[in-house]
């Protein structure tokens, strides 16, 4: 998974070609450490659909701020570099993907 850092964000997320989960995280988060191995499923089932990456709250600190991270784990969903969709906490794989599945229906399109 791409480490994003406060001098490439922007710039990844405006170049994707395909919509970007950005996983905020943070070393001393166990439910971080919890989602990172469904994440790291995700991204290999999903590869053809979504890109995922992660941003370490605690090192990219103008970045958590400026997306307004007020808890980790979050994962933002960006199309166009644009926030579509917001999951705060944890969740099992079946329940991120009904989350995920109708943004990447219109991606799709």
């Amino acid at each position: 998974m791409l480490a994003l850092t406060d001098s490439t964000f922007t710039s990844h997320l405006a170049s994707a070609q395909r919509p970007v989960l950005v996983y905020f995280w943070a070393t001393w988060c166990p439910p971080c450490r919890m989602v990172a191995p469904v994440l790291a499923q995700l991204e290999t089932e999903l590869a053809d659909v979504l890109e995922i990456v992660k941003v370490d709250v605690d090192a990219e600190v103008a970045t958590a701020r400026d997306q307004r991270i007020m808890g980790a784990p979050t994962l933002n969903l960006y199309r166009g570099g644009e926030l579509v969709h917001s999951i705060v906490g944890a969740r099992p794989k079946p329940a991120l993907l009904r989350e995920l599945e109708p943004h990447l229906k219109l991606a799709a399109r």
